[in-house]
């Protein structure tokens, strides 16, 4: 029982980073109608840049707030390459082409070794299962941050107008709705969770300048869960890949994880798919 316990709590907190990162595609997606693959980037950068000025002497806390605001810097610099895309196709790869293209800047600025740090050391015991004091932080902030969206976004007027900026911009900008403005909002906003995801992460799993990929796949999946729309679906997605993923590496061995957890996430879209599919026929 105590093993199982502790490869569920792993999976719950590792499922919490991918939700983290999934919400990050909901609040993109849902203001703007893009879907952004370089969301994983906002993660690697944030984790990156907190390692190197813990390294050059700057104290915990002021170090990953400066790295979660790094996140958010480079969100809104994503945003505005994808908002001047003429189509959210082309948004999209404008997205993908960034992403890429920071690999060179965060070699350039990093190097090539991966990076790590110390946050919160040390484990605690539930329910006759170890879980790291680390992913415990994961697990509160995940939870604080989607509390705090699905009220922003329920029921403040901003967040509704924000939402209604994708679903139908000309009659959000009759509304005197700043769709512009709204888009950078999300896509900062998405760039400071990225953040908080990344400074989290890097120290339980060092951060390489090309390390975007497993973040981008498996936050993708999570999102997709609730059909690039909905938050709390993102937060369900992310921890049933997350526990399943710890499960499999746990009872199956490690070498079957990732072949597990791609299974899951293909799983997942052929689900989302089929919902859609049958919306469509229902409507028609």
């Amino acid at each position: 029982m105590g093993q199982f316990s502790t490869f569920l709590l792993s999976g719950l907190a590792t499922g919490c980073c991918y939700a983290l990162l999934g919400i990050g595609y909901v609040v993109i997606y849902r203001v703007t109608g893009i879907v952004n693959f370089a969301q994983g980037m906002f993660a690697v950068v944030a984790g990156l840049i907190a390692a190197r000025l813990l390294e050059f002497g700057l104290p915990h806390g002021i170090a990953e707030v400066a790295a979660v605001l790094g996140g958010g810097a480079v969100g809104l610099l994503v945003g505005g390459l994808a908002m001047a895309a003429r189509n959210t196709m082309a948004a999209l790869l404008v997205t993908i082409g960034v992403g890429t293209g920071f690999y060179a800047v965060n070699l350039l600025l990093f190097g090539s070794s991966p990076l790590s740090f110390e946050m919160f050391p040390g484990s605690v015991e539930i329910a006759g299962g170890q879980l790291q004091s680390q992913y415990a932080a994961v697990v509160v902030a995940t939870l604080a941050t989607f509390a705090g969206l699905v009220a922003f976004f329920n029921y403040s007027y901003r967040g509704k107008g924000m939402t209604a900026a994708a679903s139908n911009p000309y009659a959000a900008k009759l509304q005197g709705i700043d769709v512009k403005k709204a888009g950078y909002i999300a896509f900062g906003l998405s760039g400071l969770i990225g953040g908080v995801a990344g400074v989290l992460i890097t120290p339980v799993q060092s951060i390489s300048y090309a390390g975007d990929l497993n973040f981008a796949i498996y936050g993708f999946a999570a999102a997709v869960f609730g059909g690039l729309l909905k938050i709390p679906a993102a937060l369900y997605g992310g921890l049933v890949l997350g526990i399943a993923q710890s499960l499999i590496g746990g009872y199956l061995g490690g070498q079957n994880q990732v072949v597990g957890a791609l299974t899951i996430v293909l799983a997942i879209m052929v689900i989302q798919a089929g919902r859609r599919h049958a919306v469509v026929e229902e409507a028609s």
